[in-house]
C-alpha cells in the first residue's frame, strides 16, 4: 500500500488544512481532523490525475513522523499508479498500451483514471504487456 503523510494545520477560520509533504499538489480542508482526513484522499486523487495526465511518476511517499497522520491509498487505486509510473519509465505511452492490449483508448482512459473501478486482471494485463508482474501481500 502506498500511505503518504499528511501536515494538518488548523487554519485561521478554525478549519484544517491537509498538505502533503511529498505531493505538493494535494490540498485539501475539513471542519475537523475527520473531515480533513477524508477529503484528502480525494485531493490526493486528483493530485494522481494530473501527474498520469503530464505523464509524470508519482513520488513514493515518504516516511511519516513519529505520530504523523497518513493517508492511504486503495489498492486499485495503488496498482493503478505503479501501472502509469511503470508506463513513463519505459516511454509507453496510451495509444502503445492499447495496440499491445488490442483495446480501445477509451479503456485505457478508465484503466489511468484513479476514480474507476476497472477490473484487477485489466492492471495486471496492461503491467504484463509492459513486461510486470502485480504481485500483492496481507499484511
Amino acid at each position: 500500500m502506498l500511505s503518504y503523510p499528511v501536515n494538518l494545520e488548523l487554519d485561521t477560520n478554525n478549519s484544517y488544512l491537509v498538505t502533503f509533504p511529498d505531493i505538493p499538489e494535494a490540498v485539501s480542508v475539513g471542519d475537523d481532523k475527520e473531515e480533513a482526513l477524508l477529503n484528502a484522499l480525494d485531493a490526493l486523487e486528483s493530485a494522481i490525475e494530473i501527474y498520469f495526465n503530464e505523464k509524470r511518476e508519482l513520488p513514493p511517499p515518504s516516511k511519516p513522523r513519529k505520530g504523523q497522520a497518513v493517508v492511504t491509498l486503495p489498492a486499485l487505486v495503488v496498482s493503478k499508479v505503479l501501472l502509469a509510473n511503470e508506463m513513463v519509465r519505459q516511454g509507453v505511452r496510451k495509444s502503445e498500451l492499447a495496440r499491445r492490449l488490442n483495446v480501445h483508448m477509451p479503456q485505457v482512459d478508465r484503466l489511468l483514471n484513479p476514480r474507476h473501478p476497472s477490473k484487477l486482471d485489466a492492471i495486471e494485463a496492461a503491467l504484463k504487456s509492459l513486461g510486470k508482474r502485480l504481485s500483492i501481500s496481507l499484511a
